[in-house]
């Protein structure tokens, strides 16, 4: 559905994006994550037609947007950080404003109505824009995306400012979407590209360091496995035993969680449950508790953005 070959964009002598390359199917979902001024917000708008690329190609279901903006950019639904809405307009206003200016080829209250229900904004479809609630004037701009039914949805940081509920809500409505749809998402919520999407690109200084499915990344972005082991006997002795267990490269002890029992979590270099289990049967010490600690997405996205683990190195993803 997608494919961005050989990106690259300077401004004033500065890369923003340094040759970059990926491809996407239909239905993929896929998060685009970077610290600011990591290319971002450039790749998408070179996507969407906002921005001229100085090398490099994109193509949306086998179209070149250079060779065809306009064929293109119908198959593109995007919706920016600050949604473009005219606040002195009601919903259906706005909606049917949009409607004609994108020049969708739809019988339009049917399509209006559809795409309202769709986002849950039939309520408020007659209220000013301007005295809707930040959720609903998102819901609204995600519906102007959603006008012509484009196979593709560009949503760059779609809930900033939002509260907690409104956040579950736009982010299960972004899932229920990319069922049937190619979806890029830019955030800087990890728990949110960690809850919404299924693949991952991880972007720095104007260059892809690493892409994969949400669940690789997580499951084999450290290097060092954890362990949260609640063990019962006095600390000194057991943090020393724990020590001396080959393997074994820190040892934390996070205090007595209850009576004469304390916390640690300890990290290795491969998995040390045996040796741990195996010390500690020869002595009074009991092991009350012992799992992983799963390894979060900050963690794998921390460490590759420090260089601690290692991405792509020939800048290309085929995810």
């Amino acid at each position: 559905m997608i494919k961005v070959k050989n990106l690259t964009k300077t401004y004033v002598g500065t890369k923003a994006l340094d040759n970059i390359s990926f491809s996407l199917n239909d239905g993929d979902i896929l998060g685009f994550l970077g610290p600011n001024g990591a290319g971002k917000s450039t790749t998408m708008n070179i996507i969407t037609g906002y921005l001229s690329a100085d090398s490099g190609t994109v193509e949306i279901d086998g179209t070149d947007i250079l060779e065809d903006p306009t064929a293109v950019k119908r198959k593109i639904g995007y919706l920016p950080e600050i949604p473009p809405l005219y606040n002195d307009m009601t919903v259906q206003g706005y909606l049917e404003f949009m409607f004609k200016l994108k020049k969708v080829r739809l019988p339009m209250k049917e399509h209006i109505a559809k795409i309202c229900n769709m986002v849950k904004i039939t309520g408020v479809s007659g209220r000013i824009i301007k005295h809707l609630s930040k959720g609903y004037r998102q819901r609204v701009g995600l519906a102007q995306a959603l006008l012509g039914e484009p196979p593709v949805l560009i949503l760059d940081e779609p809930t900033v400012g939002l509260d907690p509920q409104q956040i579950i809500e736009i982010r299960k409505l972004i899932r229920d979407i990319g069922k049937k749809r190619t979806v890029i998402l830019s955030s800087h919520l990890l728990s949110e590209i960690q809850a919404v999407c299924d693949k991952i690109i991880i972007i720095n200084k104007g260059k892809i360091i690493t892409s994969g499915l949400t669940d690789e990344l997580t499951a084999t972005g450290k290097s060092t496995a954890r362990m949260e082991l609640v063990i019962e006997g006095r600390p000194q002795q057991v943090y020393s035993m724990l020590e001396r267990i080959d393997g074994i490269t820190k040892v934390i002890e996070h205090g007595e969680c209850e009576k004469g029992c304390y916390e640690y979590v300890i990290e290795s270099g491969r998995d040390v449950r045996r040796l741990v289990f195996r010390a500690f049967a020869k002595t009074d010490y009991n092991i009350l508790s012992m799992k992983p600690v799963s390894v979060s997405l900050e963690d794998t996205y921390l460490d590759i953005i420090s260089g601690k683990t290692e991405g792509v190195k020939d800048n290309v993803s085929d995810i």
